[in-house]
């Protein structure tokens, strides 16, 4: 369980601003509900250039909500060149603190403000989009180079863990972490590991705590929940305890007397074959 401050509960269980501005003078959209976290961001502004109004949609865990609620009462009543120098930072510390591995929750709230002000300013659709110039790193979460370039720097991260707490790069097939550190190579020019030149034994091996539960959240979401629709039925991911991952049958599986052989049959052999051999899958 993540250790949530009392202001990130108020703002995820009473979020300020939450809705749409209709005649909104900047909007700004990041994520992507295939990614598992999206914000739109609304400003309206007056003839002075002072935000009179913002308002947030999000998509996404209890960080995001928390980080976008606050995103708005940070930026209504400044100017849009005050609003320009928010960084995520400043959304974290108003918060009171976020827990390491939703840092990227703030990331996405500075990136629709930055997409926002764009937007209001007719430099850029309200819809983020990336240059074909940049690099694509984490195709997992769609996250390019410059993205992960800005956060090293601005955040003074120094580990690839750093990166994907902050980014989420690297949270998912893990495929990316080489180019993850000779990303933070480049910004840092030392202190940086090498990666290893050998294969892993398994997908997992060597990845952070965090980075080995995206991995499982990914293969349950795109390898193992499709084929369960397919035939009426879903899954639920309950909890993940060392090696035991713990899941709920939904829909048309659960209480189905093959239960117990999808789970082993399926879901702990895609676990096994793309994540862990030694990862056990039961019923919770």
């Amino acid at each position: 369980m993540w250790e949530y401050t009392d202001k990130v509960k108020d703002h995820f269980l009473n979020p300020r601003n939450v809705g749409t501005i209709e005649d909104a003078d900047g909007v700004g959209e990041v994520g992507s509900l295939a990614c598992g976290d999206a914000l739109t961001l609304y400003i309206k502004v007056d003839g002075d250039g002072k935000i009179t109004d913002a308002k947030f949609q999000t998509f996404g865990c209890a960080s995001a909500i928390a980080s976008s609620s606050a995103l708005t009462e940070l930026l209504i009543g400044k100017t849009v060149e005050e609003a320009e120098k928010i960084t995520n930072k400043d959304i974290a510390e108003y918060l009171g603190g976020l827990p390491r591995e939703k840092m990227h929750c703030s990331v996405m709230g500075q990136e629709a403000l930055e997409q926002a002000i764009k937007n209001m300013r007719g430099e850029a659709p309200s819809k983020a989009e990336h240059s074909h110039e940049g690099e694509l790193i984490c195709e997992c979460f769609g996250v390019f180079d410059e993205e992960i370039l800005e956060a090293i720097k601005v955040n003074d991260l120094k580990t690839v863990e750093d990166v994907t707490n902050f980014t989420k790069a690297g949270g998912g097939c893990g495929k990316c972490i080489p180019d993850l550190e000779r990303l933070l190579a480049e910004a840092h020019g030392e202190g940086v590991c090498p990666t290893p030149s050998d294969k892993p034994a398994y997908p997992a091996e060597g990845m952070t705590n965090i980075q080995r539960m995206h991995l499982i959240e990914s293969v349950i979401d795109n390898d193992v929940r499709p084929k369960l629709k397919a035939d009426g039925g879903n899954i639920e991911l309950v909890d993940i305890d060392r090696d035991t991952v713990v899941v709920r049958f939904l829909g048309m599986c659960s209480g189905c007397p093959s239960s117990q052989a999808t789970l082993n049959g399926l879901v702990e052999t895609a676990l096994k074959e793309k994540v862990d051999p030694g990862l056990k899958v039961r019923e919770g």
